[in-house]
């Protein structure tokens, strides 16, 4: 999980860094055709079929429908706003997860990590600052996009044990296509890749890939409420890149919200391991 938001940060610097010269739309339309293209090689690579027929069970249409808002609202939310702030926002995603792990899939989660919970999104709201002069109707877009991200990391829990990781890296990517089709329908204006846009699309790609089998490999092989809480590491890969590459500063409000967010999170790892110690002894 880890080395998923690491690579995942670095993908959202090179593709923040495309959107400066290429469209939204464009850029999901080539960043997932690529991608979908590099799964389905490696998927073939190990005998598998690229169009399996569970693909059309529920779960996976339904993963499919989060896959393209979260994709969609996020990759907007970082070509459009602060890299860190975007990204501070996305660090909700866990504890939507941790939630749904609960309420969908019956995981036993106590009274203290519902209280992280509640801590974390207190986090998020200060980040977002609804009502005050600094918020900005933007922001809602990595909301939305966040919701995404934790609807499609639970129904990759859910889907069916038939499809490897490969597969799902295929039907993940795929959809960025009709999502990008139709944002640039209804923008217009498509444009040719100079070299460096070409670049940063390769670049994002390749990483995008990696960083998307390892959180998949994640959230199929661990404990949904262990493993979701290591997703707030991206922030801090986001941060130094956000400041490092396009020389932002996080305000006092982003930076208190984020360490309310992290904190929440490390306790409710705690909290986690704990409970998994105590039940094996």
């Amino acid at each position: 999980m880890v080395a998923a938001m690491a690579g995942f940060a670095i993908e959202d610097m090179f593709l923040k860094s495309a959107a400066a010269t290429l469209p939204v739309g464009e850029i999901l339309i080539l960043f997932g055709g690529a991608g979908m293209l590099v799964f389905a090689a490696l998927a073939k690579s190990r005998g598998e079929q690229v169009l399996h027929v569970a693909i059309l069970t529920p779960v996976i249409l339904i993963r499919a429908l989060f896959e393209v808002t979260g994709r969609l609202f996020y990759t907007l939310a970082i070509a459009l706003t602060p890299l860190s702030n975007a990204s501070a926002i996305l660090q909700a995603t866990p504890l939507v997860v941790i939630a749904g792990a609960a309420l969908v899939f019956g995981e036993r989660v106590g009274w203290r990590r519902w209280t992280a919970v509640f801590v974390g999104f207190v986090g998020v709201l200060v980040i977002l600052r609804p009502g005050l002069e600094g918020f900005t109707p933007l922001t809602l877009l990595a909301v939305i996009g966040t919701l995404g991200f934790a609807g499609r990391d639970l129904a990759t829990r859910a889907a069916p044990p038939v499809l490897s990781n490969f597969q799902l890296g295929v039907y993940g990517f795929a959809m960025m296509v009709p999502a990008g089709a139709l944002l640039l329908a209804l923008s217009g204006g498509a444009a040719i890749p100079d070299r460096f846009a070409a670049a940063f699309l390769a670049c994002a790609t390749g990483i995008g890939v990696l960083a998307y089998y390892a959180l998949t490999r994640a959230m199929r092989t661990g404990d949904v409420s262990v493993v979701t809480p290591f997703r707030y590491t991206r922030l801090i890969f986001a941060m130094i890149l956000g400041m490092g590459i396009f020389a932002e500063r996080p305000d006092l409000l982003t930076i208190v919200g984020s360490v309310l967010i992290v904190a929440s999170g490390v306790y409710a790892l705690l909290r986690s391991r704990r409970r998994a110690t105590e039940s094996i002894t």
